[in-house]
C-alpha cells in the first residue's frame, strides 16, 4: 500500500479472559467487538459501533432490545451475534456500508493498539473454528508504532493507550490503564476506542503529519520452501512446539499459530531414530516480534491436545530443516506442491512401477497422476547407492494428494505400502539422515591404534576346527543350535557356541562353534551346509549357511571384521582372497569403512603401552587359569575384545578369545593393584556400575580396586561412588 487509506477502522476486540498484554494468551471466547471509523482525509469522526457474541443466545431480539436499554450512551450501535462468524460477518458489513454512505473514498484499514487484537485474538479463534475471515483483517495498522515514529525514546512493551493520550495532551477523565489480570468490563472497551480515534487525529495535523502508508500484514497461508545449511538463521526467531498429534504437518502446524507470519519453509517437523515423527516441531518465524506472540501461546491446543512452545535456536533449526543436496532442492523448487512419503518400498522399485502404483484404481481408490512424472518422485538411498524403501512423491494439488493418500497400505509388488502426508522439511531431513557422511565426526579410539601397525590377516596354515553359522533365525536359542548340529553335538568342545550380538544386544544371525578336531567341523559343514532350521515351536524356519573357520578368522570377525565365503587358494593368499570384508554392522556410523577420520590421540605414552602389552605374536594369549571351582566357566575360559560390529552373548559366549594382558614379569602399573588384562567396552550406559559387575561373573577381576573408568579410579565395594559422570570406558580383569 503506497498511498495514504481514505479511512482507518478503530479496532478493539475484548474476551473473557485476560486483557493487555496477556490477551488471548488464555484463549478465552471473544465476547465482544468494538470500532470507531475515522476519516483521514476530512479529519472527521464516525460513530462507535459495538457486537456483542452471546454464544448460549436463542433469541437475538430480545437480547438486542436488552442491551440497548442497558447501554445508554456508551455506543451510537449496538448489535449481538450467537456466533464468531456470524459476529466478524456484521462487522464487516457494517463497516463497508457506513464507508459506502459517506462516499468521500474506499479504501479502508484496521487500526489497533498494538499486535495482540488480530494476531492473538481474532486469526486463532478463528483458524480453531474454521472460520473464513474477512479480508479487511489481513492488514492493519498499530497504533502504537505509528506513535513510536514521533516519541522514539518510548518503549514500545510499555506504551499504552492512556500514556499515547497524555503524551499528545488529549483528556483522559475516565481512561484508566488496562490491567491485564483481570476481565475488560465494555464500558472500558469503549472508552479506549474512543481514545484510540482521538489519538489517531491528534496524530495527522503539523507538526507530525502522520501518514499511514504501509500496514501490518497477517499471512493467509504459510509458504513451503527449502532451507540450505549454509543460510544464517537468527535465534531469537526460532521455536520448538512439542506434544503435535503424530499425523499433523506443516500445514497444520501453520493453522496453530495463525496470525503469525512464518518464514518460507519455516515449519519443520522432528523425526525419531527410525525415521517416524516424534510430536515435535521446529518452526521459524519472520522476526523476534512474532516468536515472542508465538511463546504466549504455550499450552494452548490443538484439536484435543495442548501444545509446549518453547524457545530454540537458529542452529536446532538448521539440523532438522538444513539441506545441501542439489537433488533435493530440485525436486523441491516446484511451488505448490503437496508432498506424499511412501515407506516399505521394495529394494528393486522403480519410478515405473511407483507411477503404476497411483495411476490405477475405481471407486475410493480412484487414480492420481504424480505431477511431471517421473521427476516427481525422489528414492532415499544410503551413500552407497541402496535404497532404503523410502520414497518422496510431488502431487499437483490437495485434492489429488488426498487420493493418493487413499491407497494407504496398499500393495505394490508383494510389500504394503504405508503412506503419509509429508512437507520440504521432512524430505530434506530424511535425506541428510540417509544420505550424508558419519553422524560422528572423529572415530573412536580402538585399543589396538596404540599397538604397532600389523597384519590382522589369519596365517594362510590356520586349524580350521571350528564352526560359522549363518542366516539363523533371530529367535534361535542355543538349544536350536544343538538340535541343528544332530550328531555332531557331541563333538562341541566344552562352551563352545558362540552367538553373535549387535551393538543393539540382539541376535545377529551369526554363531560360532568350536569343535574338536578339523576333520569334524569340515564334515559337520558339509553335511549341514544349507540345511533348514526352524525356531521355537517350528516358526522362523530358514536355511542355515554353514563354514569351517579357523580360530584366528573367529577372532577376527569378532574384532570387528567379517569373512566372506569365496573360493580361495592356499598357495596364493592376498587380501582380497582371504575371505575379509568390512563389518556389516547396522550402525551407519561404522560402515562403509572409507570414511576419512582425524587421528585420534594417544590414550597413554608409548612407554606405557610398552609395559602393558606384550609381543604382537603373543597378542591372542592363552587363558589365564580361574579360581578352582569356579561355577560359570570352566578353567579354558578366555575374553574377547569386541569394539566394532559384533558383541559376544553371555553366558554360552565368549570362551576363545584373546585379551590384553599384563604379564607377571612386568611391573604392574601405578594405577593397577595387581597384574591382569585390560577390556575396553565402549557405549556403556551412566546408570552404574551394577549391571557391568554382574555382566562380568565368571572372570577373574581385581579384588579391591576392579573398576577403572577412563577419568579415573572406581571402587567396586563402596557404593558410594558406583553412580557415574562420564561413560565407563575400561575393566580390570
Amino acid at each position: 500500500m503506497t498511498a495514504q487509506v481514505d479511512y482507518l477502522a478503530v479496532f478493539f476486540a475484548n474476551t473473557s479472559g485476560a486483557s493487555g498484554d496477556l490477551l488471548g494468551s488464555d484463549e478465552k471466547e471473544i465476547g465482544q467487538l468494538v470500532w470507531q471509523l475515522v476519516d483521514l482525509k476530512n479529519k472527521k469522526l464516525g460513530r462507535v459501533n459495538e457486537v456483542l457474541i452471546k454464544h448460549e443466545l436463542s433469541d437475538l431480539t430480545e437480547e438486542k432490545e436488552e442491551v440497548e436499554e442497558d447501554n445508554g450512551s456508551l455506543t451510537d450501535s449496538v448489535s449481538t451475534a450467537a456466533n464468531l462468524e456470524s459476529a466478524l460477518n456484521q462487522f464487516h458489513l457494517i463497516l463497508t456500508n457506513e464507508v459506502n454512505s459517506i462516499g468521500a473514498g474506499t479504501s479502508v484499514c484496521l487500526c489497533t493498539d498494538g499486535q495482540l487484537h488480530i494476531r492473538q485474538v481474532i486469526h486463532p479463534q478463528a483458524a480453531g473454528k474454521n472460520i473464513l475471515v474477512p479480508e479487511c483483517f489481513f492488514s492493519f495498522f498499530d497504533l502504537r508504532k505509528e506513535f513510536r515514529k514521533y516519541f522514539p525514546a518510548s518503549d514500545l512493551k510499555a506504551l499504552d493507550v492512556h500514556f499515547m493520550a497524555e503524551s499528545l495532551s488529549l483528556p483522559v477523565e475516565g481512561l484508566t490503564p488496562l490491567d491485564s489480570s483481570v476481565v475488560l468490563p465494555r464500558e472500558a472497551a469503549v472508552q479506549n476506542v474512543r481514545a484510540m480515534a482521538g489519538i489517531a487525529l491528534a496524530l495527522l495535523p503539523e507538526p507530525l503529519s502522520q501518514t499511514f502508508l504501509y500496514p501490518e500484514r497477517v499471512d493467509e497461508k504459510f509458504e513451503t520452501g527449502t532451507c540450505s545449511k549454509m543460510e544464517k538463521v537468527c535465534d531469537n526467531s526460532v521455536i520448538r512446539a512439542r506434544g503435535l498429534p503424530w499425523q499433523s504437518s506443516d500445514q497444520d502446524i501453520a493453522r496453530f499459530f495463525r496470525g503469525l507470519n512464518i518464514a518460507k519453509g519455516g515449519a519443520a517437523l522432528c523425526l525419531n531414530a527410525q525415521g517416524r515423527r516424534n510430536g515435535e516441531a521446529l518452526v521459524r518465524f519472520i522476526n523476534e516480534e512474532h516468536r515472542d506472540l508465538a511463546l504466549q501461546r504455550h499450552k494452548h491446543h490443538m484439536g484435543n491436545r495442548y501444545i509446549e512452545v518453547y524457545k530454540a535456536t537458529g542452529e536446532d533449526f538448521l539440523k532438522i530443516a538444513g539441506g545441501t543436496s542439489n537433488e533435493v532442492a530440485m525436486f523441491l523448487s516446484r511451488e505448490d506442491q503437496v508432498i506424499v512419503r511412501m515407506r516399505g518400498l521394495p529394494f528393486t522399485a522403480t519410478h515405473e512401477q511407483v507411477l503404476a502404483f497411483f495411476g490405477q484404481g475405481e471407486g475410493p481408490t480412484e487414480a492420481c497422476d504424480v505431477s511431471g512424472g517421473g521427476d516427481g518422485i525422489l528414492f532415499v538411498r544410503y551413500p552407497d547407492g541402496r535404497p532404503t524403501g523410502d520414497a518422496f512423491v510431488l502431487f499437483s494439488c490437495e485434492e489429488h494428494a488426498q487420493s493418493a493418500l487413499k491407497k494407504h497400505k496398499e500393495i505394490l509388488g508383494k510389500r504394503y505400502i504405508e503412506l503419509f502426508k509429508s512437507t520440504a522439511a521432512e524430505v530434506q531431513q530424511v535425506l541428510n539422515r540417509y544420505s550424508s557422511a558419519p553422524l560422528i565426526s572423529v572415530a573412536p579410539a580402538p585399543l589396538v591404534s596404540m599397538l604397532p601397525t600389523v597384519s590382522l590377516l589369519p596365517s594362510p596354515g590356520g586349524v580350521r576346527d571350528c564352526l560359522r553359522l549363518r542366516g539363523l533365525p533371530y529367535t534361535a536359542t542355543i538349544e536350536d543350535i544343538l538340535t541343528f548340529l544332530g550328531e555332531f553335538t557331541r563333538d562341541i568342545r566344552p562352551h563352545g557356541v558362540h552367538m553373535v550380538l549387535n551393538q543393539q544386544g540382539r541376535p545377529s544371525g551369526d554363531c560360532f562353534i568350536q569343535i574338536s578336531s578339523p576333520e569334524r567341523a569340515f564334515m559337520a559343514s558339509q553335511r549341514l551346509h544349507k540345511q533348514m532350521m526352524s525356531g521355537p515351536r517350528g516358526v522362523n524356519c530358514r536355511y542355515v549357511e554353514v563354514f569351517p573357520c579357523s580360530t584366528e578368522e573367529m577372532g577376527l570377525v569378532l574384532m570387528g571384521g567379517t569373512l566372506s565365503h569365496t573360493p580361495t587358494h592356499t598357495h596364493s593368499r592376498s587380501r582380497s582372497g582371504t575371505g575379509l570384508s568390512p563389518p556389516p554392522c547396522k550402525s551407519r556410523r561404522l560402515s562403509p569403512p572409507t570414511y576419512s577420520f582425524a587421528a585420534a590421540p594417544p590414550v597413554m605414552s608409548a612407554e606405557a603401552a610398552a609395559a602393558l602389552y606384550p609381543p604382537i605374536g603373543q597378542m591372542l594369549l592363552g587363558p589365564r587359569p580361574l579360581a578352582p571351582g569356579h561355577p560359570y566357566y570352566p578353567a579354558s575360559t578366555q575374553v574377547y575384545m569386541n569394539y566394532a560390529a559384533y558383541y559376544p552373548s553371555p553366558p554360552g559366549s565368549p570362551t576363545t578369545l584373546g585379551y590384553y594382558p599384563s604379564p607377571s614379569h612386568l611391573s604392574t602399573p601405578p594405577h593397577l593393584p595387581s597384574p591382569g588384562g585390560l577390556v575396553r567396552m565402549p557405549g556403556l550406559t551412566f546408570n552404574g556400575v551394577k549391571e557391568l559387575i554382574n555382566a562380568m561373573q565368571g572372570y577373574q577381576y581385581a579384588s579391591d580396586d576392579g573398576l577403572m573408568h577412563a577419568h579415573g579410579l572406581m571402587h567396586t565395594h563402596d557404593p558410594a561412588r558406583t553412580l557415574l559422570t562420564q561413560p565407563k570406558e575400561w575393566v580390570c580383569i
